[in-house]
């Protein structure tokens, strides 16, 4: 029987109703106790990092996760990372970066009703991460939620209250879990290289998302006190003519000295392509502009941060990391890059 490590962070599934509402405050072991049927799955030895609403969590939380991970790795066969849901998806991605060709599963779930509730998903989450977790085939950072595997760099939280809560965006559902019975939809390939575990982030990075009428202004303060900026552009990617010129005027000036720009998209599927009209095919060959494709805002800001922490790390380096698949979080970026390249 598989060992497995429980790692505790707070969130809804470890919440207690109080007079200022829904707070953190069960214990991984009382959250265990809720689903004794764990015990024919396999052995759980809980541990607790922080007791957070997800809303609160930050960088300094993930990397305490995957040092949490790293130090007890070699002890356990697998772990499930228990929290909130409305930074989970950002949680997966940023571990999916600080732990890499991970042959152990490592598996993130929560829930959007307390385990201590009647009516609740969380015994059905947890439960099925467990069973996920000590499947042979398993590897690497996903989520179960609502039954469905997703890659940890490939979820969304698209709906606020539904059990359904998570969607897997740009990439298929590995597999599914339904009444306890483990369903693979395609096989992974075995991990060769060896575990490896990074240390830290970069947290000098602001998504920008465009609107109608945004000021221009507003790029010149942004590329003034942050490392990295993440522009999250309409449809395919573009740049609105009201910020051309601020844009072109700031981009000179701050390329120089090493700061990067990404260009997103604001639609969750199908992702971007800056070279399908004149509004971003331009500016993307004027100054050779990263763009995300298909990957999530969660891993685009998660990858940059870890690509941001390594020192002396030039444009060209960040194009080249940021363009390197981590865990299924780009299906299409290196050909395209590689093919459009300036």
């Amino acid at each position: 029987m598989k060992n497995i490590l429980m790692i505790g962070t707070g969130g809804t599934i470890a919440s207690r109703e109080t007079s200022a509402g829904l707070s953190p405050s069960i214990s991984p072991q009382d959250i265990l106790s809720y689903i004794p049927q764990v015990e024919s799955v396999c052995n759980v030895d809980t541990l607790q990092v922080c007791n957070l609403d997800s809303t609160n969590i930050q960088p300094y939380h993930w990397l305490l996760i995957a040092r949490t991970i790293e130090t007890h790795y070699e002890a356990y066969d697998g772990f499930v990372v228990c929290h909130g849901t409305d930074t989970l998806a950002y949680t997966a991605a940023a571990l999916s970066y600080l732990i890499q060709n991970s042959a152990k599963p490592i598996v993130v779930t929560g829930a959007q009703k307390p385990i201590d509730r009647e009516n609740t998903d969380a015994r059905t989450n947890l439960l099925d991460s467990f069973i996920y977790a000590s499947d042979e085939a398993s590897q690497n950072v996903n989520i179960l939620f609502d039954g469905k595997v997703i890659v940890g760099t490939r979820a969304r939280k698209e709906r606020a209250k539904s059990y359904n809560a998570f969607s897997s965006i740009n990439f298929p559902y590995p597999a599914r879990i339904q009444d306890g019975v483990l369903f693979r939809y395609f096989s992974e390939t075995p991990l060769s290289e060896p575990v490896r575990f990074y240390h830290s982030l970069n947290d000098s990075i602001c998504v920008l998302k465009l609107i109608p009428g945004v000021k221009p202004d507003l790029l010149q303060y942004l590329f003034s006190q942050y490392d990295c900026l993440i522009i999250e552009s309409f449809g395919v990617g573009g740049i609105p003519e009201t910020l051309l010129d601020i844009f072109y005027k700031e981009m000179k000036q701050w390329q120089q000295k090493g700061k990067i720009v990404v260009i997103a998209t604001q639609v969750a599927n199908e992702g971007s392509d800056m070279s399908v009209y004149e509004v971003g095919r331009k500016a993307k060959d004027d100054f050779g502009l990263i763009e995300t494709y298909d990957m999530t805002l969660e891993a685009t800001v998660t990858k940059l941060m870890w690509i941001l922490s390594e020192p002396h790390t030039d444009y060209e380096k960040v194009r080249e990391r940021f363009y390197h698949t981590v865990n299924h979080d780009t299906l299409f970026s290196q050909r395209r890059h590689a093919a459009r390249r300036p």
